[in-house]
């Protein structure tokens, strides 16, 4: 008896070792990444994927959920050279995707558009050039998108507002021109944190997106032209906000600031006017108005005084502590 329960066991433990682990790597999503490693001319970056292993638990840049791959990983190589395999699109259950510093070249290919499930892009600091594919608005589950540090070219894609999930658009330090889109005016889910600074981007913004309520809108370095006050509101949640180095041309005496307000940089413009008591009210962390043509006495209170003359500095009139030119 003692033996046949022994037999039993032995043979029990042999066919649940025979059975696939729920963390062992899909026979398809290995062949995919292998492929991929191929593509890439079997980098070092790549070494530990071994054909022989698991590519679930032993290879870098690879995590699983219940077998499937749900996250790639290729950063930090410069040494990788090459464009976005197609085969990336045959990881139907992945959810982020960074390929970061490698030397990408070329565009993102359609492919990417099988990965219904892709909630996280991270594309920067490549060699990537061309416009924006429009099929990427095909991705309907993607939160965060960086194609910072590019060479991509175009316009701002007005499908950005079809995107229901989108929170973060990054695409600054590229090459793109022309206006914000008037369809800016109307998203279909929440407006994103839009970062795109140092570009070639002109023109006004329009009117329609006075009522948008972003929590960042970052346009630095660009040659925006007009009035910016409509990135203002009394009731809006904006917490960042920088429009330096354009050529933004309003009065802020009659800007109304959220109370939420902790990062604000309208440095080298062209605003005119004096600044609001409303200022002092708000907890700034981050607050420079330099290089306007701002009059009249620095208002005393809040976090102002804090701030170094230096961003104060260079405007038409400007007074008061913390510049050394009293009223």
């Amino acid at each position: 008896m003692k033996l046949l329960i022994r037999l039993s066991i032995f043979f029990a433990a042999l066919f649940i070792s025979s059975l696939p682990s729920s963390y062992s790597c899909n026979p398809k999503d290995k062949n995919t990444l292998l492929q991929i490693k191929k593509h890439f001319n079997n980098p070092k970056l790549l070494s530990s994927w071994d054909p022989q292993t698991d590519c679930c638990t032993s290879w870098t840049g690879i995590e699983c959920t219940n077998g499937r791959v749900t996250l790639f990983s290729m950063a930090n190589d410069d040494s990788v050279v090459g464009q976005i395999p197609d085969q990336i699109g045959d990881l139907p259950e992945l959810r982020t995707l960074e390929m970061s510093s490698i030397n990408l070249t070329g565009n993102i290919p359609r492919t990417i558009t099988k990965l219904k499930h892709l909630v996280l892009i991270f594309l920067s600091w490549n060699r990537l050039s061309g416009p924006i594919p429009d099929y990427i608005s095909e991705l309907k589950s993607v939160t965060f998108l960086d194609i910072s540090f590019n060479k991509f070219t175009g316009p701002i894609p007005g499908w950005l507002t079809q995107m229901p999930k989108l929170q973060t658009f990054q695409a600054n330090n590229n090459s793109l021109t022309g206006p914000i889109p008037n369809s800016f005016g109307s998203f279909v889910g929440n407006a994103p944190n839009l970062f795109l600074p140092y570009n070639k981007l002109s023109g006004k913004i329009p009117e329609s997106l006075s009522k948008i309520d972003f929590q960042a809108v970052v346009l630095k370095g660009n040659g925006f032209t007009g009035d910016g006050s409509m990135f203002f509101g009394g009731n809006k949640r904006t917490v960042q906000l920088d429009l330096s180095r354009n050529l933004f041309e309003f009065d802020l005496s009659k800007v109304k600031f959220g109370k939420s307000m902790a990062l604000l940089d309208l440095s080298h413009n062209r605003i005119f006017g004096t600044l609001p008591r409303e200022l002092t009210e708000l907890r700034l962390e981050r607050f420079n108005i330099s290089y306007n043509r701002l009059c009249g006495k620095i208002p005393r209170g809040g976090q102002l005084q804090t701030f170094k003359s230096y961003e104060f500095a260079e405007n038409r009139c400007l007074c008061g502590s913390p510049l050394k030119k009293a009223c």
